[in-house]
């Protein structure tokens, strides 16, 4: 067991001995140069890794990082390059300026001229040429900015030039006149204003070019008020009649609620027991219809007879038939057709004259169809005259904006039992936030709305807790 341990130690060993090339010091270990060569499947990663690590990978790695290292620095391979790039003739002239002093300006022109150190840092050293980059050289529409060169370069050959070259040259022919700015001299000789009146007319004042609107923008949705007065009775300390006048409104709004809900019920609730289905009455309604299908089949039945009866007197006389299909199937003789385009000339010509006939009789009837415009214009007038008074009265009226219509907010009254003689101990009635919300729908500012009802995603689990079941 130690033996054959030790025998794979040393091959365990055997690589990095194999690797440094000397013979190792254990009794176990092998020349390598005597050691079989390991072979392999090379088309593996495996093997390609081994391959990496051998002497001959590693020499093709050297040499092709070389050959990289060269296209890096000298744009291409040093033993392929000309004897005029890799030498150059010392013709000593360089020397001589060199030796020569310069003056302060001199030495600070070269100065400027010399780059700065973060720059050549940045500078890109490699000589081989960046990957030419398509889609920064592609332009869009190229073809049709091509075509439209070429267009504009033919029309220029026939002295016709674009709409932006003839309005420039216009304008270096006539250059447009210089205006004068107004000095100081000019603003103490103008007259006083309020600069904020509305019927102020100076000239002198700057004026900007608004922006254009619509027409629509200077109409309100609505003529309603936006702040509508509330009604007498509403007050703290309204009058008897104001009172009364704002309750019985409030009364009819409620009466009229409640009809609808009795409505709503009517339509809803159950027959009374004695319109209450029973199984008799359940059973005719299925049978409804059933029996005079039956009769119509009957009656169908006897008619079926009756032609099968008829049926044979006509089969004798069915044997003279296929001769007269044959006498309408023969071919037409020539006097025939004649005397066919005959009567179809005949005919035409009789609608001829009976159109131009119908036409003329038509002129002595103009004082009737005058009349006849007239009494369709005043129709249509008045109908106009309808269609705006209705405008004008729905004016004030809130649009159907949504799927929602509007619906007026309840009138905030109190009871007479519920006044009260002072300011203090006067309840508070409605919301201002709701009121003016209301007030945004009313006036067609936005459309009605409803408040969005919670609907939880997942079902409430009750749990009974340990210690409140201890307690039980």
């Amino acid at each position: 067991m130690a033996a054959g341990s030790s025998a794979a130690g040393g091959a365990r060993c055997s690589k990095s001995e194999a690797d440094s090339g000397f013979l190792g010091l254990r009794p176990t270990s092998v020349d390598p140069a005597l050691r079989r060569r390991r072979r392999g499947p090379r088309n593996k990663k495996r093997g390609w890794r081994r391959l990496a690590q051998e002497p001959l990978g590693l020499e093709v790695d050297q040499f092709l990082e070389d050959v990289r290292l060269q296209e890096r620095t000298s744009g291409g391979l040093i033993s392929e390059a000309p004897d005029e790039k890799l030498f150059f003739v010392d013709t000593g002239s360089k020397n001589k300026e060199l030796n020569r002093k310069r003056t302060r300006s001199q030495k600070r022109s070269l100065l400027l001229k010399k780059p700065l150190r973060i720059d050549l840092v940045l500078e890109n050293t490699s000589k081989v040429p960046a990957p030419k980059d398509v889609l920064a050289h592609q332009v869009p529409n190229a073809k049709k900015l091509r075509r439209k060169e070429q267009l504009w370069e033919k029309l220029a050959k026939q002295g016709e030039l674009p709409r932006e070259v003839r309005r420039a040259q216009a304008r270096l022919l006539n250059p447009p006149a210089a205006r004068a700015k107004p000095g100081p001299q000019d603003a103490a000789g103008r007259p006083f204003y309020d600069l904020w009146a509305k019927d102020s007319e100076c000239s002198c004042c700057p004026r900007s070019l608004g922006v254009w609107r619509p027409q629509h923008l200077h109409t309100k949705p609505s003529q309603a008020p936006a702040v509508e007065v509330t009604p007498a009775g509403a007050s703290y300390n309204p009058s008897f009649e104001d009172h009364q006048t704002l309750l019985r409104a409030a009364h009819e709004v409620e009466l009229q609620r409640q009809k609808e809900v009795e409505k709503l019920e009517r339509q809803l609730a159950l027959p009374p027991a004695e319109q209450a289905a029973t199984q008799e009455s359940a059973f005719q309604e299925m049978c409804q219809g059933l029996l005079e299908e039956s009769d119509g089949e009957g009656e169908l039945a006897e008619g079926q007879d009756r032609g099968l009866e008829a049926g044979g007197d006509q089969a004798e006389g069915a044997e003279a038939s296929p001769a007269v299909r044959l006498a309408s199937l023969e071919k037409k003789t020539e006097q025939q057709r004649r005397r066919e385009k005959a009567a179809r000339m005949l005919r035409a010509q009789q609608a001829a004259v009976r159109a131009a006939r119908l036409r003329h009789q038509e002129l002595f009837r103009l004082r009737g169809i005058k009349a006849q415009v007239a009494r369709r214009l005043a129709e249509l007038a008045r109908r106009r005259e309808r269609r705006q008074a209705q405008r004008l009265v729905e004016a004030d009226k809130p649009r159907r904006l949504g799927r929602l219509k509007y619906q007026d907010p309840d009138i905030d009254v109190q009871l007479s039992s519920e006044l009260s003689d002072s300011l203090r101990t006067l309840k508070p009635e409605g919301n201002i936030l709701r009121d003016r919300f209301k007030s945004f729908q009313r006036r067609n500012m936005i459309e009605p709305r409803e408040r969005a009802k919670f609907k939880r995603k997942y079902k409430v689990k009750l749990v009974e807790k340990r210690a409140f079941r201890e307690i039980q």
